[in-house]
């Protein structure tokens, strides 16, 4: 059975202001949509929503995985059914090793430990898609990592977690274009029918690389319009405003 997010009506506030007024969206596994709006739309609210972080309160509406409300799970357990985030701002998390983190994260999700040498045969390998040093494996999770190795990083969490649905908050946030085509080649590598992703961006260039199913505009905390492809390049022939 195919997974899929429904998000239906969704009201989200933080810090008791209300950024997401009523917002509908459904993400299927074997999908990709792109999820484009200027700052302040609620772009990364809506991804913090689906995660479960608790400082972005649901207010109203529901998101549904699998046909079951997530809004009661931890972010733990969102994870453990499916569902990925991969940050805009992706933290440092001194003294814990990548390998470590990666280990833990991935037996997590899983009903058993993977063997060890099969989670490093499977972890270098997507390494070096990404054109990743193994060096890497050794340091801390991003403490000291460029913006892209940090972006790299989480395409190797979404690699060796494969989650059903995965959300990419603006991954293309500060990469430079040799930066953006490895992690959108990563991207590619993983979409097919067992992976659904949200794509948001505030730009069409990684959509250069990441060919969308459906391209969805927000405005003023909801979708004001969905479209192919071809609506990306309106955007950028013609911006946002004439949905401010």
């Amino acid at each position: 059975m195919t997974a899929r997010i429904e998000i239906d009506g969704l009201r989200v506030e933080v810090e008791g202001k209300e950024i997401l007024k009523g917002l509908d969206l459904v993400v299927a596994q074997g999908e990709t949509h792109a999820l484009m709006g200027p700052n302040g739309s609620g772009k990364s609210t809506l991804a913090y929503a689906i995660a479960g972080h608790p400082a972005y309160e649901v207010t109203g509406g529901a998101i549904r995985f699998d046909g079951e409300d997530v809004s009661e799970m931890s972010p733990d357990e969102r994870a453990q059914v499916g569902l990925f985030l991969a940050m805009q701002y992706p933290t440092e998390i001194p003294g814990v090793s990548m390998t470590n983190f990666l280990r833990t994260a991935v037996n997590a999700t899983r009903d058993e430990d993977l063997p060890v040498r099969e989670f490093m045969t499977q972890l270098k390998g997507h390494m070096a898609d990404l054109k990743m040093d193994e060096g890497f494996l050794q340091r801390n999770v991003n403490e000291g990592f460029s913006g892209g190795e940090k972006k790299r990083f989480e395409i190797l969490q979404m690699a060796m977690l494969q989650p059903r649905i995965a959300v990419l908050d603006e991954t293309d946030s500060g990469l430079d274009i040799d930066a953006l085509k490895i992690v959108s080649d990563g991207v590619n590598r993983l979409r097919g029918p067992d992976l659904g992703v949200l794509l948001i961006t505030h730009y069409t260039r990684i959509l250069n690389y990441i060919q969308p199913d459906h391209v969805h505009v927000m405005a003023a905390g909801r979708i004001v319009k969905t479209g192919g492809a071809d609506l990306a390049e309106t955007l950028e022939s013609e911006g946002y405003e004439q949905f401010a």
